[in-house]
């Protein structure tokens, strides 16, 4: 299965009136991040995305986010293939990463990889005590030798 898209963000001059115009046509409902910073989108079903003002002289415009396992490695790749890399990597927190390029074409993409969280130790010595687990309740399903009543 590829990688499906996870987020989309619009970065824009004036975040209040696109909020606004969003709002009264889809409905969508905002929660402020980053001390007001980033406007999280909550669309209800599917992806949803952000909003944040545009840095000095970029376009406003809509980037879609794709999910990878590495950003680092995505972004090395698409270099490779002629992408124009915009952002590297960017630490978010410690929510993941992202990475920007501008694909041969001329299209923006962006890539974001969730931090991997470690599995809570409960569940990690669950995990390694199941085959230990296995094995006795496999000992103590068979039936037990009979010993004989006779003597020798």
């Amino acid at each position: 299965m590829g990688n499906p898209f996870v987020h989309i963000e619009l970065s824009t001059g004036d975040v209040a009136k696109a909020s606004k115009f969003y709002k009264s046509l889809f409905q969508w409902k905002y929660t402020q991040q980053m001390g007001g910073e980033y406007t999280m989108v909550d669309v209800g079903t599917g992806t949803g995305g952000g909003m944040m003002k545009s840095p000095p002289g970029a376009p406003t415009m809509w980037l879609p986010y794709v999910e990878v396992d590495d950003v680092k490695a995505t972004i090395a790749k698409a270099k490779k293939l002629g992408a124009n890399v915009v952002v590297e990597f960017m630490p978010i927190g410690e929510m993941g990463a992202i990475g920007v390029f501008i694909d041969p074409t001329g299209a923006a993409l962006g890539v974001w990889a969730p931090t991997k969280k470690a599995a809570p130790a409960k569940k990690a010595a669950a995990k390694k005590a199941a085959p230990a687990k296995k094995a006795a309740a496999k000992k103590a399903a068979k039936p037990a030798k009979k010993k004989s009543g006779k003597k020798g």
